[in-house]
């Protein structure tokens, strides 16, 4: 993209810099859904600004990646106490305790059965819940791999990313599963998403955005700056991922053939961390610091 072309980025302030503005999702009606991380609270916000905050039970329950669910509502993790949370968009609230004590739950999707799946961090397990709150957990034939961000795939089964096995995993919905070792070293994967076609992946640790087919073929782009600390990826359409660098202060995009653009925030040091394509065609991201970036075309003349 030529720098004339170069896209609107503009700051939203959501909260104070200790709540923690970490995961954000776009919601059935309309509006951006925030975890505040470390105010134990879920905002939800409107393209034109309008702010509203929900307070959950435990203040120290981590809120961690939300996602909307299948059944019109949005689901979260809960880090800190290990459950899954469940909001409605007229913001009634709900959680369900886990089976396993401490699993730290974290990346979470809806899934192609209807259900919601997500990570465990600290139990190498791939959990399932449906709406009634029964729980499902599916043990990883790796030890110590923290799984991470999790995606549905085109092939109607479940990827995800484990951070510390350097490997992308593949689990059906019948808790069958392949582990994809990547070919760069201490690589560090987190965010994962699908375009339609691929799956595409952030490799924290080695700087680098990943792709990979359903079938297991891998590929590898490098980011200009190797310490950029890529940390959450979406999909546009086929072959147009935009991204997160948490340690760059940037936003990037990645085109099918490995292209890479990316763009400054105003403010430094802001932390970007989740990222998603809001109801109003813009890219949003959130940042720990306190806000939401908005990155829209520049032709927009918002």
């Amino acid at each position: 993209m030529p720098p004339s072309d170069a896209p609107v980025v503009e700051e939203i302030a959501v909260a104070d810099k200790d709540a923690g503005p970490y995961g954000i999702a776009a919601g059935p009606d309309g509006a951006l859904w925030l975890t505040l991380v470390h105010s134990g609270r879920i905002a939800r916000l409107t393209p034109d600004g309008g702010l509203r905050e929900h307070s959950l039970d435990a203040p120290d329950c981590r809120p961690t990646v939300i996602t909307p669910g299948p059944d019109g509502a949005l689901w979260f993790t809960r880090s800190g106490d290990h459950r899954i949370g469940r909001i409605t968009t007229l913001g009634e609230t709900e959680a369900f305790a886990l089976p396993t004590p401490d699993s730290g739950p974290f990346g979470i999707t809806a899934g192609p059965d209807g259900a919601v799946w997500f990570t465990q961090m600290n139990t190498d397990r791939v959990g399932r819940i449906t709406g009634d709150g029964d729980i499902t957990e599916f043990v990883l034939p790796v030890e110590g791999a923290m799984p991470s961000a999790i995606t549905s795939g085109p092939d109607g089964a479940l990827w995800f990313t484990l951070h510390r096995a350097n490997a992308i995993g593949r689990i059906t919905t019948d808790g069958d599963t392949v582990i994809h070792p990547l070919p760069t070293p201490d690589a560090g994967p987190v965010g994962i998403t699908s375009d339609g076609t691929d799956l595409w992946f952030v490799e924290i640790a080695a700087g680098r955005i990943g792709r990979i087919s359903t079938d297991g073929v891998i590929g590898e782009f490098p980011l200009p700056d190797r310490t950029a600390r890529p940390h959450a990826v979406v999909a546009v359409s086929t072959g147009d991922c935009w991204f997160t660098e948490w340690g760059a202060n940037r936003i990037g995009r990645i085109t099918a053939s490995g292209e890479i653009t990316e763009y400054d925030l105003p403010t430094p040091s802001s932390e970007p961390h989740g990222i998603t394509l809001g109801p109003d065609g813009a890219l949003w991201a959130a940042l720990e610091t306190g806000g939401v970036a908005r990155v829209a075309p520049k032709s927009e003349g918002r």
